[in-house]
């Protein structure tokens, strides 16, 4: 089940992104986590936010959206491969006509996930948006799965 978030649960959202970051984005240094973390619910507060939750009520996993395309989804490694990611992106797509996400070229495991998921991509950027050397893969659905 899909559920909608508010202010309240960012806490819990900000460590699901975490762990989530830390088994997927190794690339990434302590400094460049943190500086991002100190960061991420101003980015919350810019997109339209759903979750998952397992039966106690707490946070498995989230999607972000805006402007047709997927800005953040971060699932809680406990639940990688129980088909959450897909869970979400398939609400997404039948509830906010999305149909864009952007990866990170050195996440070898989402683009794998998105290629699967139907998306192709469109083209790359040297640099991320905030104008680090982390290469960004812009993508787009090729097909509805």
């Amino acid at each position: 089940m899909i559920f909608g978030v508010d202010k309240k649960c960012y806490g819990e959202l900000i460590e699901v992104w975490e762990k989530s970051v830390r088994a997927t984005h190794d690339f990434l240094s302590e400094k460049d986590i943190e500086d991002i973390k100190r960061e991420i619910p101003m980015y919350f507060d810019a997109v339209e936010m759903h979750c998952t939750k397992n039966t106690e009520g707490r946070i498995t996993g989230f999607i972000g959206t805006a402007d047709r395309k997927i800005e953040m989804l971060f699932v809680d490694p406990e639940y990688f491969r129980k088909s959450l990611g897909k869970t979400l992106i398939k609400y997404a797509m039948e509830n906010g006509d999305i149909d864009e996400v952007d990866v990170n070229e050195q996440n070898d495991k989402a683009l794998k996930f998105y290629l699967h998921m139907g998306f192709e991509v469109i083209s790359r950027d040297e640099l991320d948006s905030m104008g680090n050397p982390f290469p960004i893969l812009h993508m787009r659905v090729k097909k509805m799965v």
